[in-house]
C-alpha cells in the first residue's frame, strides 16, 4: 500500500495542485479515503482569511445596496425617537400641498385635480426610498406646471371642445408623456454621472427664469381672479404681453362676486402669512396652514351663499374612475403620438425642475449636516417621475425650495415625513374631494399668486447686488432671461439663456490661462511680470510663456492666435488695428510646471504650433515638463521634432542655453 500511495505520489501534476485541489468536491471520495478502504464526505479545513474575504464582499455589496437604494440603510436603522416631527412634518406639509396641488394642476396645468393629488403623492414615495436628501418634498412645482400648462393649451387648439370627454383625454395623454420624458430624462443623466449641470447654468439665468415664471403665473392668475376665463377663451391672446393688455382692456367686464371673492381670500392669506411671524414661539400659531384655511372656508361660505348661482366657477364633482384603468403603461399608442411635441417641454422641465430641487436638497443637507449625491438625486427624481407616469395625466413632480424648508423647520429628520406626507394625500384623494365640491376656483389662483410673491421676493435684492459688483454680463443673462419669457414664451425665453450662458462658459474655458516671466534683477528666478513689478524681461528677442492650467481641445483652438498677441502686444490690452508693440520673437520658452493633463488634440496642435515656430526661425525650449506629458510628446514626435536641448529643467537652465553659457 505504501508503494501504491508512493507511486500515485507521482502521478499527480507538479503544478502545485494539492490532494484538496483534486479531490475537493463534496461526496467524492478523497485519496486519503480510498487508502482507508473507506468513503467519506469531505469537510475543507476552516480558512480564517477565506472567511474574511467573504464577509468583506458581503459588506461591500451591503454598502452598494445602501447607497443605490438609501431606503434600505435608513428604514432598518429608523429611531422612534424621530417619529413624532416626521409624523408632524408630514401633515403640515400635506395641509399645504393638497390645495396646492389641485390648484397647480386646474390653474396651470390646465388639467383635472386629481392629477395634481396624485403628482403629489406617488413622487414623493418612490423618493423617499431612493432619494439621498431627508427633508426634500418632491410634488408638483408652479413654474413646472405651467410650462405643462402651456404645452396642453397649444395641443388642445387643434380640438373644438376642451371639455369634452376626448378633450380631457387628449390633456391625460400629454401629461402622462411629458412626465414619462421628464422621468427618463433625469434617470438617464443620473445613470451617466452628469450631474454637474447644477454648475453650468448661472445663478442670473435661474434669477431671470423664476422671475419671467412669476410674472406670467401672476398674469395667468388674474384672469380667473377677475372672472374673465371665459372671455379670454374666445380671444386667445398668446403672449403674457397680449394677456397684460387684454386685462387692462377687459377689467371693466369682470365679475364683481368672483373678484371680490378672490382678492379677500388673497388678503386673508396674506393677513394670516403676516399674522405668524411675530408669534414664531407659538407652534400652534406659527404652524397654522394659512392655505388649508383658506380653502375650507371659502368651500363653506360659498355653499352656505350659492356663490356659484352668482357667477363665481367652482371646482364641482371629480370623479376618481375617470379613467379606464387605474395604472397603465405609458408608452401607449395614444399617448406616443405627442411625444414629438413635447420633448422639448420635457427637456427643460427637467432641467430646470432638478436645478430647484438639487438648491433646496443642498440647503437642507448643510443645514442637518449630511451630504447629498446630484447623480443619485437625478436618478431618484426620474424613477419618482417614471413611476408616476404609469397612473395616467400625472405631473411632473420635483423638490420644493418652500415645502423641503418647512419640512425640516417643523420636525422632519428623515424621509419617513415625505411617506406620511404622500398617505396623506392619497387618503385625502379618495375621501376629501367630494367636500371639496364648492371651492371657488378663483381662490385656488389666489393661492397661486400667494407663490408669486415668494418668488419674486428675491429678485430686487439680485439686481441690486449685479449693480454693485458692476456684473453687467450676469445682469444681462437675467433681464435677457426674464425680457424674452414675457415677450415670446417661457421656453424661448429659457432655451435662448441657456445657450447664452453655455457660451459664455465655452467662451471663458476656450482661452487658456497664461502670463510672461520675467527676471527677478540679480537672481536666476522669472516670475510673471505682472504680478511682480521687479521683474524685467532682460533677454532681447526672447519671449517666456507660463501656461497656467491644463491643456485640451477647447482651450488650444486659440493658442495660436493668443501667443501671437503676446509676441505683438505684451499683457498690455491692444486692438487688433494697432501697430505692434514688441519686436517679433526669436526665442520662445514654455514654463509648464501647472500643466498636469494634456489630451491627443492639444498635444497635436502643440506639435502644429511648434512646426510653424521653426519655418520661422524661432527657437522653441519646454521647461518643467511633467513625466505624464513628457510621454506624450515623445509619442507625438515633438522630441524628434525639437531635439533633445529644446527641453530643460527649468527657465534658468533654457536661458543659459539662449545666452550660450
Amino acid at each position: 500500500m505504501a508503494a501504491e500511495s508512493s507511486s500515485s505520489r507521482h502521478l499527480l501534476p507538479s503544478t502545485g495542485s494539492s490532494l484538496m485541489d483534486l479531490d475537493g468536491v463534496a461526496g467524492n471520495p478523497t485519496t486519503a479515503d480510498v487508502e482507508r478502504g473507506r468513503d467519506s464526505t469531505y469537510e475543507p479545513p476552516y480558512d480564517p482569511d477565506q472567511a474574511s474575504l467573504h464577509k468583506l464582499r458581503r459588506a461591500t455589496v451591503r454598502k452598494r445596496i445602501q447607497y443605490y437604494i438609501p431606503g434600505t440603510n435608513w428604514i432598518p436603522n429608523y429611531a422612534l425617537a424621530f417619529l413624532g416631527g416626521d409624523v408632524l412634518a408630514g401633515l403640515t406639509v400635506a395641509s399645504m400641498l393638497i390645495p396646492q396641488s389641485v390648484s397647480y394642476a386646474t390653474s396651470l396645468a390646465q388639467m383635472s385635480p386629481l392629477t395634481g393629488l396624485f403628482s403629489a403623492a406617488i413622487p414623493g414615495i418612490v423618493y423617499a426610498f431612493l432619494g439621498t436628501s431627508r427633508q426634500l418634498n418632491v410634488a408638483p412645482e408652479a413654474a413646472l406646471s405651467l410650462l405643462i400648462g402651456q404645452a396642453v393649451t397649444e395641443i388642445m387648439l387643434d380640438h373644438p371642445n376642451p371639455h369634452s370627454e376626448e378633450g380631457e383625454a387628449v390633456k391625460i395623454a400629454v401629461g402622462t408623456i411629458i412626465t414619462f420624458q421628464v422621468g427618463l430624462f433625469a434617470f438617464l443623466l443620473g445613470f451617466f454621472r452628469l450631474g454637474f449641470i447644477d454648475v453650468v447654468l448661472s445663478r442670473a439665468l435661474l434669477r431671470g427664469f423664476i422671475s419671467a415664471i412669476a410674472v406670467v403665473i401672476l398674469t395667468e392668475q388674474l384672469v380667473p381672479m377677475f372672472g374673465l376665463t371665459a372671455l379670454m377663451h374666445q380671444l386667445h391672446p398668446e403672449s403674457t404681453f397680449d394677456k397684460v393688455l387684454f386685462l387692462i382692456e377687459h377689467i371693466p367686464k369682470a365679475n364683481a362676486h368672483t373678484t371680490m371673492v378672490s382678492f379677500g381670500a388673497l388678503g386673508v392669506l396674506v393677513f394670516l402669512r403676516g399674522l405668524k411671524r411675530p408669534f414664531q414661539r407659538y407652534w400652534w400659531i406659527y404652524r397654522l396652514p394659512e392655505v388649508l384655511v383658506v380653502v375650507v372656508l371659502s368651500t363653506i361660505l360659498c355653499e352656505e351663499f350659492r356663490w356659484d348661482e352668482e357667477g363665481v366657477e367652482i371646482l364641482g364633482a371629480v370623479p376618481i374612475t375617470s379613467m379606464k384603468s387605474f395604472v397603465q403603461i405609458p408608452l401607449q399608442h395614444g399617448n406616443l403620438k405627442y411625444l414629438r411635441r413635447t420633448t422639448s417641454t420635457a427637456a427643460l422641465i427637467c432641467v430646470v425642475g432638478f436645478l430647484d430641487s438639487i438648491v433646496a436638497a443642498k440647503q437642507n443637507a448643510s443645514r442637518f449636516g449630511y451630504s447629498i449625491s446630484p447623480n443619485r438625486e437625478l436618478v431618484a427624481l426620474g424613477a419618482s417621475n417614471l413611476a408616476a407616469s404609469f397612473v395616467p395625466g400625472t405631473l411632473p413632480a420635483f423638490g420644493s425650495i418652500t415645502r423641503s424648508r418647512i419640512n425640516g423647520d417643523v420636525g422632519g429628520r428623515t424621509q419617513m415625513a415625505s411617506i406620511v406626507c404622500s398617505l396623506v394625500v392619497l387618503l385625502a384623494t379618495f375621501f376629501l374631494l367630494p367636500w371639496l365640491y364648492f371651492l371657488p376656483k378663483c381662490v385656488l389662483s389666489a393661492i397661486i399668486c400667494l407663490v408669486v410673491f415668494s418668488l419674486l421676493q428675491e429678485a430686487p435684492h439680485e439686481v441690486a447686488y449685479y449693480v454693485k459688483m458692476s456684473a453687467w454680463t450676469d445682469l444681462g443673462l437675467m433681464v435677457m432671461t426674464f425680457a424674452c419669457a414675457i415677450i415670446w414664451n417661457i421656453e424661448v425665453g429659457i432655451t435662448l439663456s441657456m445657450i447664452a450662458s453655455l457660451l459664455l462658459v465655452v467662451h471663458r474655458s476656450s482661452k487658456a490661462r497664461m502670463t510672461i516671466l520675467g527676471r527677478i534683477p540679480g537672481t536666476d528666478r522669472w516670475k510673471p511680470i505682472n504680478e511682480n513689478p521687479e521683474a524685467e524681461e532682460d533677454v532681447s528677442g526672447a519671449l517666456i510663456v507660463r501656461i497656467r492650467e491644463n491643456l485640451d481641445f477647447a482651450n488650444t483652438a486659440q493658442l495660436k492666435e493668443r501667443l501671437r498677441r503676446l509676441e505683438l502686444y505684451g499683457l498690455k490690452k491692444a486692438h487688433p488695428s494697432e501697430a505692434p508693440q514688441r519686436q517679433q520673437a526669436t526665442v520662445l520658452v514654455f514654463h509648464l510646471a501647472d500643466v498636469e493633463t494634456c489630451d491627443a488634440s492639444a498635444v497635436e496642435m502643440f506639435s502644429e504650433l511648434c512646426k510653424e515656430y521653426q519655418s520661422r526661425q524661432v527657437r522653441v525650449f519646454i521647461t518643467h515638463l511633467q513625466p505624464r506629458l513628457m510621454a506624450m510628446f515623445s509619442k507625438a514626435g515633438i522630441f524628434e521634432l525639437l531635439g533633445d536641448d529644446a527641453f530643460q529643467m527649468n527657465v534658468a537652465d533654457a536661458m543659459a542655453r539662449v545666452e550660450g553659457r
